[in-house]
């Protein structure tokens, strides 16, 4: 009987936890960009209320996905706020809220690991920026020096593919 309660608690946790943002983390600059595209980042609404007695399985990760950053290389030296382009190949960007087969949403994580394990929920606070209605770029404030990028994908309730779906890299903030 414990250990049925102990999984729909720690997955409560996690819920809470990765709503407690304010969701306003960043914000694109780029007038151009479609709104789907943008980074508005408006109380994200994708962190929805589950169903704690059943969950889905996380769905498999689709032959020859990945994710990159479409305008960042590593090692490069940017200059601050940085505009950050994230793209995906074989698996569809979707707003997060509900489980869809070959589909996810992205979060960037800024200086703390290379990637979430998998099928873990990502945080949600001021170095794991959550991009739940299917923006795929966004306006990123960096100090000066060096960085550490992530770029996460994750299912409709924010658990992580784990680093089959993930790419990091280090850039260098100038003064």
């Amino acid at each position: 009987m414990k250990k049925f309660l102990f999984a729909p608690a720690v997955l409560l946790i996690g819920l809470i936890s990765c709503n407690s943002g304010t969701g306003n983390e960043s914000s694109s600059s780029d007038s151009t960009s479609s709104q789907n595209d943008t980074t508005t980042m408006q109380a994200d609404s994708s962190h929805t209320a589950m169903n704690t007695t059943t969950m889905d399985a996380l769905p498999a990760v689709p032959a020859g996905a990945k994710v990159y950053f479409k305008n960042l290389k590593d090692g490069q030296t940017v200059s601050s706020p940085l505009k950050v382009e994230m793209g995906a190949t074989n698996i569809s960007v979707d707003s997060a809220g509900t489980i869809k087969q070959n589909s996810g949403h992205f979060h960037i994580i800024i200086d703390d690991g290379d990637s979430t394990a998998s099928g873990v929920v990502v945080r949600k606070d001021s170095t794991h920026l959550h991009f739940g209605n299917a923006q795929k770029e966004a306006t990123v404030t960096l100090s000066p020096g060096k960085h550490r990028l992530a770029l996460q994908f994750a299912d409709g309730i924010h658990r992580s593919y784990g680093s089959k779906l993930s790419e990091a890299i280090t850039l260098n903030v100038k003064k």
